[in-house]
C-alpha cells in the first residue's frame, strides 16, 4: 500500500537530512518533492498545502547538538500530512444508536461512477453494521445497469438480508422510499441505497441522484471512489457535490494503490472526511480511516 509515496518520502527525509535548513536549499528541494507529489496523484492544491506546511516549519529551524536532522525533517512531514488530513469525524455506530433511540431507521444513500466497487462496498458497510448487531435492508435503487439488481441480492443472499427492489427501469428514488417505509414497519435499523454508477457528466442520472436524495433525506451521503483513479476520483467528488451534498467518502483498492495521492486528497478538497478504505475483496476488509495511522503507513518509523 502507498509503495511509491514511501520511497519518494523516504527519499525528500534522506535529502533533507543532509542540507543546511536555508530558504535557497529548501525551496529547491520542496519544487523536487511537489513534483513527485503530483506524479503520485497529490492535488496540485494539496501539493502546495503540503510544501508550504513543511517550508513554514522548517524555514529558519535551528539544529541543537546532537539532534537528529531526520527525526525534525520527519516530523514536519508528519505534522503536514496530518493537517491535511484533518477533518471532522463521523461516529457512524453513535449517529445509528442516536437514530434508534428514536426509534427511525438510519438512512444512507451511495454514490459514485461506475467500476468502483460502490455495491462491493454497501455489503462491506452491511456486513459491518451486522457486526454491531445491527438490522440492515439494501434498497436497489439503481434500475439503469443491467445486473445491478442481482448483483445486490447476491450480496444480500450472502449476508442473509432483504433487497428492496422494482424492474428495470422504474423510478429508483420510489424504489428507495419503499425500502425506508419496509423499515420503518419492521423495526429495520439501517436502510442502504444503492444508485446507479454514473458518469458525473451526465447531467439527467445526477439529476436523476439528486431526486432520490431530496425524497428520502438521508442521513448520510457517502461518495464511494476508486483508489486507483488518483485525481480522477477527487474530481469525480468534486463534481457529484455540485448537485448533492458530500457528507463523506469511502476508497476502495487502497490495498493495490501504490501512489496514495487520492487518500491524501479527497478530503482535503472535499471538506469531508473519509469514513472507511477498502483493503480487499472479502466483507470484513473495510478499515476505519484514521489519519494517523495512514500517515505511519506512509512516513515508515526507522527511529
Amino acid at each position: 500500500m502507498f509503495e511509491r509515496l514511501k520511497r519518494n518520502f523516504k527519499g525528500f527525509i534522506d535529502r533533507m537530512a543532509k542540507t543546511e535548513l536555508d530558504v535557497e536549499k529548501l525551496d529547491k528541494i520542496l519544487w523536487e518533492f511537489k513534483l513527485a507529489l503530483l506524479e503520485n496523484d497529490v492535488g496540485m492544491v494539496v501539493a502546495d498545502h503540503i510544501c508550504d506546511e513543511i517550508k513554514n516549519r522548517l524555514r529558519g529551524r535551528q539544529v541543537r547538538r546532537f539532534e537528529d536532522r531526520r527525526v525534525i525533517v520527519k516530523e514536519a512531514l508528519r505534522e503536514a500530512l496530518l493537517e491535511i488530513l484533518k477533518t471532522e469525524r463521523i461516529d457512524l455506530i453513535k449517529a445509528i444508536n442516536d437514530k434508534r433511540s428514536k426509534d427511525e431507521p438510519f438512512i444512507i444513500v451511495f454514490v459514485g461512477v461506475n467500476g468502483t466497487g460502490k455495491t462491493t462496498t454497501i455489503a462491506k458497510v452491511a456486513y459491518l453494521l451486522m457486526k454491531h448487531e445491527f438490522t440492515v435492508v439494501l434498497a436497489c435503487s439503481d434500475t439503469f445497469r443491467a445486473g445491478s439488481i442481482e448483483q445486490l441480492e447476491e450480496h444480500a443472499r450472502n449476508l442473509g438480508v432483504r433487497t428492496i427492489k422494482h424492474r428495470y427501469g422504474a423510478d429508483p428514488a420510489a424504489v428507495a422510499y419503499d425500502a425506508i417505509q419496509h423499515a420503518k414497519a419492521h423495526g429495520i435499523d439501517v436502510v442502504l441505497i444503492d444508485t446507479a454508477g454514473r458518469m458525473q457528466t451526465n447531467k439527467n442520472l445526477m439529476q436523476e441522484m439528486e431526486k432520490i436524495v431530496r425524497v428520502v433525506k438521508p442521513d448520510l451521503v457517502i461518495f464511494v471512489g476508486d483508489a486507483l483513479t488518483g485525481n480522477d476520483a477527487v474530481e469525480q467528488a468534486e463534481e457529484f457535490s455540485k448537485y448533492i451534498r458530500i457528507d463523506c467518502s469511502i476508497l476502495t483498492k487502497v490495498d493495490a494503490d501504490a501512489k496514495g495521492g487520492s487518500a491524501i486528497s479527497i478530503s482535503h478538497i472535499t471538506g469531508k472526511p473519509i469514513l472507511f478504505i477498502g483493503t480487499g475483496q472479502k466483507y470484513e476488509d473495510l478499515e476505519p480511516f484514521n489519519p494517523e495511522t495512514i500517515i505511519n503507513r506512509i512516513v515508515e518509523n526507522e527511529f
